[in-house]
């Protein structure tokens, strides 16, 4: 009878984990694993990859054009001065899932044909977890940067026509952003509803049968299709009655000042409107109590419409899920295995895994105890949004 490696039997290999990697593939393929949309969609910062545990990778940011008249000379005009901007990322998190087994443990354990070992999809589990809190981490960190939103709060996007992709472009294409290399990341109920919309479905209008087939999401007005199981559904501020003061504000201006009314919170991640302008603004910094007439920040670019100077009201928008388009260069994620001392510790074995869901490599090491070992997957890992003016938002 055939009988599947368990981790302390390879303990006589050379190698230890060179016999169990088989199963710790098939693992992958054999537990549950949630949709991930954002890791395969952000730009991977290699710059950021041998930082220790919370220290700044800084960032260069180009600041706007100067812009002058052409005006005939013998001399060459002084160029303007600029000053380059710049910006940090970290790693914020250095995080392992393990698991630990005795040998009594290992006794009679997974015997039978072809059957898949205990330990691998321990291991399998431990990617799942990993993966599914970077992924959260991406989503919560883009739907706060986000420059705007589009849609009902509430109300799942699709219903009838994909005309909110159109919309979503817009946003992108009046920020400025690059027309290429742009995701749209959605919970499955988006999902569902543009899979039941017939234009998709039939082939004639399609041109494919991949959405009636497969289930494929297609790409949409230059938006790359994707779902995520981590699209975030944040809980909001209770902001009521709240104005701006009668200051009055720019187009592009971030910084609003509000006059001492209404009541509650306006907390960052909040999407909300102005009274006279269609625009739905993503919050980057709130106010715990607008009776006491604070300031919030909008995400860049900021104001759409001047407010004129006079008090304007300020509607806090309901709770609903967080779909969220970007360019790859808006969103950033830098991954590498926690730093060992000298490069070593008293692990026995250690190898890379590759998830092939996320494309990311995990650390496997395996470290070995009196009649008992320690297993574990690890990363470390940052995420940073570098351009707000580059992603965009869809209610659901």
């Amino acid at each position: 009878m055939n009988k599947s490696i368990s981790i302390l039997e390879v303990f006589a290999f050379a190698n230890v984990i060179t016999g169990l990697i088989p199963d710790l593939y098939a693992g992958l393929d054999q537990v549950s694993r949630e949709l991930v949309g954002f890791i395969p969609s952000v730009t991977r910062n290699v710059g950021a990859e041998r930082a220790a545990l919370g220290a700044n990778v800084t960032y260069h940011v180009a600041p706007e054009a100067n812009v002058s008249d052409s005006v005939p000379s013998m001399t060459i005009p002084e160029p303007t001065d600029q000053t380059i901007g710049t910006g940090n990322i970290q790693i914020t998190k250095s995080r392992v899932a393990e698991f630990g087994w005795i040998g009594e443990e290992t006794r009679g354990l997974n015997y039978g044909p072809g059957a898949l070992s205990v330990q691998a999809d321990q291991f399998a589990q431990g990617v799942r977890a990993l993966v599914n809190e970077m992924e959260a981490d991406l989503a919560v960190e883009a739907y706060k940067a986000a420059s705007r939103m589009y849609g009902t709060a509430g109300t799942t996007p699709f219903a009838s026509s994909h005309a909110e992709t159109a919309q979503i472009k817009k946003i992108l294409d009046d920020n400025g952003a690059a027309g290429s290399d742009r995701s749209l990341i959605l919970d499955t109920s988006a999902g569902a509803n543009l899979r039941s919309l017939t234009n998709l479905t039939k082939v004639n209008e399609a041109g494919t049968s991949m959405t009636l087939r497969d289930g494929q999401l297609l790409d949409l007005n230059g938006l790359s299709i994707k779902e995520s199981a981590q699209i975030q559904t944040p809980v909001v501020g209770d902001g009521a009655s709240a104005t701006t003061n009668a200051a009055g504000y720019a187009v592009g201006a971030t910084v609003i000042t509000l006059a001492s009314a209404g009541t509650g919170t306006i907390l960052a991640g909040d999407v909300v409107t102005l009274a006279g302008d269609s625009s739905q603004y993503v919050v980057a910094s709130g106010d715990a109590d607008v009776s006491g007439g604070g300031t919030i920040t909008l995400n860049a670019p900021g104001l759409r419409v001047a407010i004129a100077t006079s008090t304007t009201a300020i509607t806090v928008v309901a709770a609903g899920s967080r779909n969220i388009a970007f360019t790859r260069s808006a969103l950033h994620l830098v991954a590498r295995p926690g730093a060992l001392v000298n490069g070593q510790d008293a692990a026995i074995d250690r190898f890379m895994l590759t998830d092939p869901r996320s494309g990311l490599m995990f650390e496997v090491a395996i470290y070995q105890g009196y009649k008992k070992l320690r297993a574990e997957v690890g990363l470390a890992w940052g995420v940073k949004a570098v351009k707000t003016e580059h992603i965009a938002g869809l209610l659901g």
